[in-house]
Parts: C-alpha cells; structure tokens; sequence
C-alpha cells in the first residue's frame, strides 16, 4: 500500500473502536493542553515582570546607603545611613555616563485631609523623578527646581492615596498633613499598579529638602537613583559611581563600601532567569501527563495488534509486506496522538484564555509554544507507536492465520 492508502486504513481502523479511540486521545488532549497553558502562565508572569521593571524606568542604577560590618556580622541595606544630598549633586556633576539623578528618601508617614487618615508611602526626591522613574502626572504638575530649592510645602499625590484621602473629589490644591506639616497637592501621577514589589500608587511625592528638613528632620538619604545614556553605558556607569562614592567618602582600597550599587540589567537578567525557571517547572509538570498519554497509546495499540492478529495474517498472506504492516500500525498511533495534539492545542488556549478572564492573569501564548507542543505529541506517537507496530510487523503469517 502507498502511504495515502495506509492513512485511510489507519483511519478506518480507528473509527471503528471510536470510543476506545477518543480515551486514548484524552491523555495527549490534556497533556498537551496542560503544556501550553502552564506555559503561557510563566510566559506571561515573565513578561508581566519585566514589563513592571521597565516602567519603574530604563537605564537605571539604584545606589543604596547601608553596607557595614559589626564585627562578624554584616549589616545589609539601610542598617547605616551613608548617602547625603551632596552625594547625589556629586553623581550628577562628575558622573559622565549619567544623565539624571534623583535622590530617594522614602518613609511611611500618617497623612490626613479634614477627617480622613491614611497612611502612605511619602518619597522625597526632586524634578528629575519622573523621568529616571518613568512615572507620568496625569493632572497638574509636578514641582521644579525651584520648589525644591526653596523648600516648598507641596506634593504630588499617586491615584491610590488620592482615593484613600479624597475618594472621588479632585486633590489639587487641596492641603493635607504629613506628620504635622501642612502640603499643598499640586499633582496626581498616572496609574502604573502593583507589580509585587508594593503600590507605586499609594505615594506622595514632595521636594526632597522639604521631606529632609520640615517633614522628617533627618540629613541623609535612602537610596539615589542615576539613569545612564544608554543600557550599554550601565557598567561603565556603576564604575564611576562606586569610584566617585569610594573617594568621596574616603574609604580605603581594603576596605568595603559602605553602600550598594544595583545595576537594573543584572536586576532583569536575574528576574528572567527565574521567570524561566519556574516555566520550565511548570511545564515539565505538565509533560509527566503527557508521558502518561503516551504510555496509554502504546497499550491501546498494543490490544489492537492482539485483536487483529488475523487480519495481520491474511494481508500478510496476500502479499503485505512487513514495512507495509509497521507503516499501518505507525500511522494509527501518530494519527491518534497529532488529532488528540490539535485538540490539546485548542484546549491549552482556551483554558489560558479562561484564566487569564476569570484569575486576572497575564498569559502569552506563543506560536513556538504551539509547535514545540505540536511536535512533541507527533513524537509521542511515533516513540510509543514503533514498539506495537514493530510486534505487528514481526508475526509470521502461518502463525497469525491460526492465532484464536
């Protein structure tokens, strides 16, 4: 027989134990189904992620105060307070590859408007914010230079802390409280939501010398962040910081530095590392099912040369050949494992699309995903098909004519 005429027998063979044959689909239907969606949950938590890091700006370098050690103990971020003000002026001025700079003091503080408390997330920095930050104001503005040279009382409000504080009302030039200090809203920034790493909505943002000197009374800083010219310009970038910082606070060249350079491509390629991971995980999860589809298809075809033991005899006799014996019972079992494929292909989309409505996640089902799962399931049934297809093969027509 040509391969046309193999297929149609194969078919033929299949429809006539429909049920069985369906049963024996439904281990690749949700094995393959199983793939594709958990790999699109990971896909889109990978891509959920670093979209999160990138809108928290590009080309960032985070300087955090705080590395020492206390005898055998190391201290970690914030355990000392070692960046000021002039720091953060020194990076603009004397760091070539930098081409912003906003200083960070970030601290929990009670706020109150008439009768409303909240309590929010106030970050003291300066003009250049937004766009080292990438953070938009969607009414307003935010406050210049000159603000905060002149230590003024305002602030810009995110959208969560103006709903807690205001509800539905407009902010703008209303006045509220911040440990006792009255600041004018002048400001609402656009909306980015959580991304797991806290609400950048729920902030005020006032000018760093007010939130340093009226609000919390403190000389030094949290954390500075420096955006460089380019993503291939962030190594040389870090090496000048640590060189200027290292000089300027006069620390030895056997000794450690007493802050933290956080370079934002390392922070993404260490995110997407793990974002891979875990969808390897969840996909080599699935893929156990999917080896059980195909253990299921080699038993099933296994009956079938059983049953049909006559049959293989009497083609046999009539002329079959033993390749043409293997090539039908192969056939059976990839036609079974690519149809029970498609079927897993459009229950993985749809079962991603589901919880991508109902759960609120990101899924990203890719046209690679499809393939590899598509591949995978003719795989499947050409490894498990040879082994009953080649016990087909092998009967010696005399003894499969009187086999009972």
């Amino acid at each position: 027989m040509n391969l046309s005429e193999s297929i149609r027998v194969a078919l033929e063979g299949l429809g006539a134990n429909k049920v069985r044959s369906a049963l024996t689909m439904l281990g690749v239907i949700i094995g393959v189904g199983a793939v594709i969606a958990m790999i699109a949950i990971g896909q889109g938590a990978r891509e959920q992620t670093m979209s999160f890091i990138q809108s928290m700006g590009t080309n960032v370098l985070a300087v955090m105060s705080g590395q020492s050690r206390t005898g055998a103990v190391r201290g970690g971020m914030g355990s000392v307070q070692t960046l000021t003000y002039d720091d953060a002026l020194a990076i603009a001025k004397d760091c070539p590859e930098i081409i912003r700079v906003a200083p960070e003091l970030r601290q929990n503080a009670k706020v109150k408007y008439k009768r409303m408390n909240s309590s929010s997330t106030i970050l003291g920095t300066t003009q250049d914010y937004p766009a080292v930050r990438n953070f938009q104001v969607e009414q307003g503005r935010w406050f210049t230079d000159v603000d905060v040279r002149s230590m003024r009382r305002v602030g810009v409000i995110g959208p969560t802390a103006a709903a807690n504080l205001f509800g539905l009302n407009s902010p703008l030039n209303k006045v509220v409280r911040i440990n006792g200090i009255n600041c004018k809203i002048i400001g609402v920034t656009k909306a980015k939501g959580s991304g797991g790493f806290g609400d950048p909505d729920d902030q005020i943002f006032v000018p760093i010398t007010t939130a340093m000197t009226r609000i919390f009374g403190v000389d030094y800083l949290r954390s500075i962040s420096a955006q460089a010219k380019s993503m291939s310009d962030m190594a040389i970038a870090q090496t000048q910081i640590e060189d200027l910082l290292r000089k300027r606070h006069k620390i030895g060249a056997a000794s450690e530095s007493d802050f933290m350079v956080r370079n934002q491509a390392e922070f993404m390629a260490t995110a997407d590392q793990t974002s891979q991971t875990f969808t390897m995980l969840l996909a080599g999860i699935a893929a156990v099912s999917l080896l059980v589809g195909g253990i299921g298809i080699m038993n099933i075809m296994l009956v079938s040369v059983t049953e049909r033991t006559r049959e293989i005899g009497i083609r046999k006799a009539v002329g079959a050949k033993s390749r043409d014996i293997l090539l039908q019972f192969l056939i059976e079992s990839v036609v079974l494992s690519l149809v029970g494929g498609i079927i897993g292909i459009l229950f993985g989309i749809g079962v991603a699309k589901i919880l991508s409505q109902t759960a609120g996640w990101q899924v990203a089902v890719s046209a690679s995903t499809v393939l590899m799962a598509f591949g995978f399931a003719a795989s499947i049934g050409i490894f498990f098909g040879i082994y009953p297809a080649r016990k087909a093969s092998a009967l010696r027509p005399i003894d499969a004519l009187r086999y009972e």
